[in-house]
């Protein structure tokens, strides 16, 4: 599991902001702590995975002292995101639906397999979420 430095920033009259130095442009918003936290961790596993497909390589995280160098990020709050290793081989089981569910999986996405995973690990989060 790898463990990556997050910064909250919070202006008046708006959400709350989360940033990850290690990964310019991976960004997410919350109205609450909990929802800026819980989707902290979402964006950059969804980040993650897009680097991964894509064959980039994933950088080691920072410090706190290389993060807090920086004086833009002096004045946010910071916390640590783990994200699990990547995923292990897929396996090949055999899933039982209605019929008119499987249209709309088909209809909303090109790879059922994905989307499956995608809503189960979605469910997961929120059931460790206590939601």
């Amino acid at each position: 599991m790898a463990s990556y430095i997050a910064l909250l920033f919070k202006e008046p009259d708006s959400d709350y902001g989360v940033a990850f130095p290690d990964f310019p442009g991976c960004v997410t918003a919350g109205a609450t702590l909990d929802e800026a936290r819980r989707l902290a961790a979402e964006v950059l596993s969804f980040h993650l995975d897009g680097m991964r497909t894509a064959g980039e390589a994933i950088p080691a995280p920072s410090t706190l002292d290389e993060v807090m160098a920086d004086p833009e990020n002096r004045e946010a709050f910071r916390f640590i995101v783990d994200v699990p290793d990547p995923r292990g081989r897929a396996l090949r089981i055999n899933v039982t639906l209605p019929e008119d569910l499987i249209a709309a999986i088909d209809k909303s996405s090109k790879n059922r397999s994905r989307f499956l995973a995608e809503a189960a690990r979605e469910r997961l989060a929120r059931l460790k979420a206590g939601a």
